[in-house]
């Protein structure tokens, strides 16, 4: 793995952290955010995130999960996009979690994107939408467990979207979420991707 890189999955990157800004347009609103070092895509949108946003709609408003959210950007897309949404960020990185925290209060958004790691999110917390572009470079056992712990946190009539590189397993995810009884359908594909939906 590059140093750029370091584990941005991994709890406290080991890399000087330093801040570099983003900005992405998304659904027709600009987000001034500042993404790190030692934190997934850093300085960019990266490309996957990219074709969710441009190949979906904001969700309705309700309760979402950014679930892996790095610096933010998907939930803070959609907060910025519907004011009727409150929205969780999860992630293990506490890098992650501290810069999506500030990129909230720099967009005024925080009284309704609050991030933290998955500890802290309280054990009853149900979601009416999942929304990710999941850390699938972790492995597929670890990302089989990670979907199967928060994909029940959807409530009745959810859903959650994600978007997958095919080189990287979509169409193998697609199937073996519906075989666990997730029913998921391929919403788009794109430059390599898919756009996922998976129904509670």
């Amino acid at each position: 793995m590059s140093d750029d890189q370091d584990h941005y999955f991994s709890a406290d990157p080991s890399v000087p952290f330093k801040r570099i800004p983003v900005v992405a347009s998304v659904w027709g609103h600009e987000l001034r955010l500042v993404s790190g070092s030692g934190v997934f895509a850093q300085g960019r949108l990266d490309v996957g995130t990219a074709i969710l946003f441009r190949e979906t709609d904001p969700p309705a408003p309700g309760r979402v999960l950014d679930l892996g959210c790095g610096y933010g950007v998907i939930g803070l897309a959609i907060a910025a996009a519907v004011p009727g949404a409150v929205v969780t960020g999860v992630d293990v990185n506490e890098r992650a979690v501290l810069l999506a925290n500030e990129n909230a209060a720099a967009l005024g958004l925080a009284d309704r994107y609050t991030a933290s790691t998955p500890d802290a999110v309280a054990a009853g917390a149900t979601y009416d939408e999942i929304w990710s572009n999941p850390p699938i470079r972790i492995g597929k056992a670890a990302l089989h467990d990670l979907l199967l712990t928060w994909l029940p946190r959807l409530a009745p009539g959810g859903r959650a979207v994600l978007v997958v590189g095919k080189n990287l397993g979509a169409d193998s995810l697609q199937r073996w979420l519906t075989e666990q009884g997730w029913p998921t359908e391929r919403l788009a594909s794109a430059k390599g991707f898919r756009v996922l939906r998976t129904r509670a």
